[in-house]
C-alpha cells in the first residue's frame, strides 16, 4: 500500500554558483540568479509504503508521518531564504538539491519516527510548469 501526504511551504533562495562567474551565473540561471533572491510557494508530497495493519485497516497514522516532515523539513525551511538560514544545505539551492536535501533530512530518524512505512518518494512542485521527483532507494 501506498499514501502520498501533500504540504506547503513557502522559501526564497537565489541560484548562483560561486564556482562560475557572474556572467556564466546570469547565463546559466537568468532571473533567478536576482542577487535579491526569489521566492516560491513550494507543493511537497510525500510518499511512502507499507503492510496495512489487519486491526487497523491502515498502513500508517497520517499524523505520525505529519509530526516527522513538519519537524524535519517545514520547521526548517518555511518562510526561510535557503541561501543563509537552512543550516547544512549543501550547493546551489536548485529544486534538485532541494529534494535531495528533504529526504536526506526525513531519512535522518525516519526509523524511529515512522517505523511502520518505507519513505519511498519526494516530489516538489516549484512552479506551475515544474516538477521534481526524488524516489528513494533502499540504500538512502
Amino acid at each position: 500500500m501506498r499514501l502520498t501526504r501533500v504540504y506547503k511551504f513557502s522559501a526564497s533562495h537565489r541560484l548562483h554558483a560561486p564556482s562560475l562567474s557572474e556572467d556564466e551565473n546570469q547565463h546559466l540561471y537568468g532571473k533567478c540568479n536576482n542577487p535579491y533572491g526569489h521566492g516560491h510557494n513550494y507543493v511537497l508530497h510525500v510518499t511512502v509504503s507499507g503492510p496495512t495493519d489487519p486491526v487497523t485497516g491502515r498502513m500508517i497514522n497520517p499524523t505520525t508521518l505529519d509530526r516527522h516532515v513538519e519537524e524535519r523539513v517545514l520547521r526548517v525551511y518555511d518562510h526561510r531564504d535557503i541561501n543563509s538560514d537552512v543550516l547544512n544545505f549543501e550547493g546551489v539551492p536548485t529544486t534538485e538539491n532541494l529534494a535531495r536535501d528533504i529526504a536526506r533530512r526525513l531519512c535522518d530518524g525516519w526509523p524511529q519516527a515512522v517505523p511502520v512505512a518505507r519513505l519511498e518518494r519526494i516530489l516538489i512542485q516549484e512552479t506551475g510548469r515544474n516538477k521534481f521527483e526524488l524516489r528513494i532507494n533502499a540504500n538512502n
